[in-house]
């Protein structure tokens, strides 16, 4: 079906829209995949706050221009679904990542994140990379290391002279 300019201009501004405040964005082949499978993919997308949409390369090309996934343009070929993180940098590739174990005929081609391009083999690594509850509980594990450490220390001067009078008067009654 045919889309009028209406409607390609509705899709350019929307994936405009979502690509301006997403953390990253990630290309994938979907071509010999059933309804069913990209059906599941868009669910589980979803549920991640992940935004998935099949946009035509031209339309995503102009969609993904004044965005920081500019450098995605030259990659866009072929039949792609685009997958943006909403919430944090990993989320869409958690998902993706996840989806393409279980279907080997979808292939991620383009990772794109902070306006630079990675190999589609880093998909791993941004799939682990932190939630932003995650992140914060290391931050904050690491601002309390330094004042737990020290506050055992201080504790362990008296603790120290307390031992030593201890021996001390255990000597004394020893005698």
């Amino acid at each position: 079906m045919a889309l009028n300019l209406a409607q390609k201009e509705a899709i350019v501004a929307e994936v405009a829209e979502v690509a301006k405040s997403a953390y990253s964005a990630i290309g994938a082949e979907y071509r010999g995949l059933s309804v069913e499978q990209m059906t599941n993919l868009r669910v589980e997308a979803r549920k991640a706050g992940v935004y998935v949409r099949v946009v035509k390369n031209t339309l995503a090309q102009r969609a993904l221009a004044d965005t920081d996934f500019a450098c995605m343009r030259e990659g866009l070929k072929g039949p792609l679904v685009l997958a943006f993180s909403q919430q944090d940098p990993g989320s869409a590739a958690r998902v993706l990542e996840t989806f393409a174990k279980a279907n080997d005929k979808f292939e991620v081609k383009l990772i794109a994140i902070g306006g630079k391009l990675l190999a589609p083999s880093e998909l791993g690594t941004l799939a682990k990379m932190p939630t932003y509850e995650e992140a914060i509980s290391q931050l904050m594990a690491v601002m309390k290391a330094p004042v737990q450490k020290l506050a055992a220390t201080i504790n362990e001067v008296p603790g120290k002279l307390v031992r030593t009078l201890a021996a001390v008067r255990d000597a004394k009654e020893a005698a």
